[in-house]
């Protein structure tokens, strides 16, 4: 078993935050080339100090996806703070679907990411809510998330030719992103005045538009079954408790992959491969943070919210909540196509005997 090296004390912004065994192997394929824990502090710390991560998760709950013992081993998804903890460290109050009341992480200063660094936080997630009001999101977020037979180039098509020109033609400006992994997420700032149930709508309808103008590469279908080779809208990252991958977190990946945002320029040539924990402050130093003015593009939801009504008008109305979520007003059966054929189910989605 290999021996500890001894933590060492980092100075972030003034605030003293303690680094425990460095030298540990956080990913295997880079090893000590890149690959171990002070490489992912260190990563944070930077990109914490540039202010580009602030700017993403400043004031948000925040949901830390930790593995200390390197991303080859055990995952802890944490959602609730630790009732020890710096006090520089603060919470927010967030409710989750069942009506439950948490407190999330909330980040203020640079020493609050690296302190979550030092946990084995590979991967920061935030909630699209800034405290204290978080049952009012300011961003949609787009999931176009490629499925099997397609690749981020087909991904990137979609986001380039299908959503950009729809979110300008509606008066909305988008901010892309890498996902880290094969996919793409764009955020869109919107006015925090609308629930999470209106967001979702809204960007289902938006998904579905997608879908009519490009059928044979976007779908909208919740079940896998029926995708295709296709990308799929995960309309479902804006549901309550949903959360993304932060812009500027690393990702569970063998060479340390950042989901990075970038202009739309830039994502026409970007290859994720080469936005690691490696590269990517010196990309921010070099040319800013795409993301730094996002809040200043808020905008509202209104001509979202009258394309759905038009598609409720249309016999189009909500789409399946995630499994784990309670039946919410509204929503179709959650019963996959496949299986409907076997057997009658009532609009709740209750199975009728024959």
């Amino acid at each position: 078993m290999p021996s500890r090296s001894p933590a060492e004390e980092l100075d972030v912004d003034g605030v003293a935050v303690r680094m425990s065994n460095p030298d540990k192997i956080y990913f295997p394929e880079l090893g000590e080339n890149g690959g171990r824990k002070r490489d992912l502090v260190g990563y944070y710390r930077d990109i914490a100090l540039q202010g580009a991560i602030m700017t993403a998760v400043h004031d948000r709950p925040t949901f830390l996806q930790r593995f200390p013992d390197g991303v080859d081993g055990d995952e802890i998804y944490q959602k609730h703070i630790a009732k020890k903890r710096p006090e520089h460290v603060q919470s927010t109050r967030i409710v989750f679907p069942s009506g439950r009341t948490g407190d999330a992480i909330k980040p203020t200063i640079p020493a609050d990411i690296v302190w979550g660094a030092n946990l084995g936080t590979v991967t920061f997630h935030t909630w699209p809510t800034v405290d204290p009001d978080n049952d009012h999101p300011d961003q949609l977020r787009i999931d176009l998330d490629p499925q099997p037979g397609t690749d981020f180039d087909d991904v990137r098509r979609v986001a380039i030719e299908g959503l950009k020109p729809l979110l300008e033609d509606m008066g909305y400006t988008g901010f892309p992103k890498t996902s880290g992994g094969r996919g793409i997420h764009v955020f869109v700032p919107i006015e925090p005045k609308w629930d999470f149930i209106a967001t979702r709508r809204a960007v289902i309808a938006l998904a579905r538009e997608l879908e009519r103008r490009d059928p044979d590469a976007v779908t909208t279908s919740w079940w896998k079954e029926e995708r295709g080779e296709r990308i799929f809208i995960d309309f479902n990252q804006n549901a309550r408790d949903r959360t993304m991958a932060s812009p500027y977190s690393a990702r569970r990946s063998h060479n340390a992959r950042v989901s990075t945002p970038v202009t739309w320029d830039e994502l026409a040539d970007v290859n994720p491969d080469d936005c690691t924990i490696a590269t990517v402050p010196d990309l921010v130093a070099r040319r800013g943070d795409p993301m730094a003015d996002i809040a200043a593009h808020r905008r509202g939801i209104e001509p979202l919210l009258e394309m759905v009504q038009r598609d409720d008008a249309n016999g189009l109305g909500d789409m399946p909540y995630p499994p784990s979520y309670p039946k919410m007003p509204g929503e179709p059966p959650r019963v996959q196509p496949s299986k409907k054929v076997a057997a009658h189910w009532d609009e709740k989605g209750n199975r009728v005997e024959d």
